[in-house]
């Protein structure tokens, strides 16, 4: 059962297709140049590389020397640039800025993070940029879509606004690509499947424990021939 576990997990997800050009990688590995991604995959393309990622309602076109992490209704944009066409109100994430469509229909827009500047450009439809603090970021990760309209701004078709970056984005730690990749490993599928072989075997060594010594005629343990 631990062994199908991880399976039946990865089943459950909400898988995306990477089509790349160039040395692109996912969680610091190269991939071939069409993929499959899933939640928390890390995604980096190179000075020379470029890649689509395709997801039902959504394109979002990923462009040289970018990190972004998929979430499957939102992008994690650590540096670089990301084209968002979405027919569903996919999200770009930087930090403590969330780039959302207005409306639940198509919507083009640029959103890109260079040198700690965030820049929003809308091409079709008008977007949203809600900025939070670094404590609703941390506090309340899952409620950040859902902004006081003081923090709110909208930016029309055809506008471009730009904010500075004021904390790093959430979950891609600045240092090191690598750890980073790490980071979105341990929150994988894998990860949560060897949690539960961890538990099924504390839970097997306590049942085999007994509150009476062995006997002289039974010296071993019931648990073991």
């Amino acid at each position: 059962m631990i062994a199908i576990l991880p399976v039946s997990l990865v089943a459950g997800e909400t898988g995306a297709t990477l089509k790349s050009n160039g040395n692109v990688r996912v969680n610091s590995n190269p991939v071939p140049s069409s993929y499959t991604v899933v939640r928390d995959d890390l995604i980096e393309t190179p000075k020379d590389g470029v890649a689509d990622l395709r997801v039902s309602g959504s394109t979002a076109a990923i462009g040289s020397e970018t990190m972004v992490q998929y979430e499957v209704d939102e992008l994690v944009l650590d540096h670089g640039t990301v084209s968002v066409s979405t027919a569903r109100q996919l999200r770009v994430r930087v930090g403590c800025i969330t780039v959302t469509p207005v409306i639940a229909e198509w919507t083009h827009f640029d959103v890109t993070d260079v040198d700690g500047k965030v820049t929003v450009s809308a091409l079709k439809s008008d977007v949203y940029i809600n900025e939070h603090s670094r404590r609703e970021q941390v506090d309340n990760p899952e409620q950040i879509e859902e902004p006081s309209r003081s923090g709110r701004t909208i930016v029309r078709e055809s506008e471009t606004k730009s904010r500075e970056e004021k904390c790093p984005a959430a979950g891609i730690p600045r240092d090191s690509g690598t750890i980073a990749a790490r980071g979105a490993i341990m929150n994988s599928v894998w990860a949560k499947g060897a949690g539960l072989a961890g538990v099924g075997v504390l839970t097997w060594w306590a049942l085999c424990q007994s509150d009476d010594p062995a006997s002289p005629s039974s010296p071993k343990s019931p648990c073991f021939p």
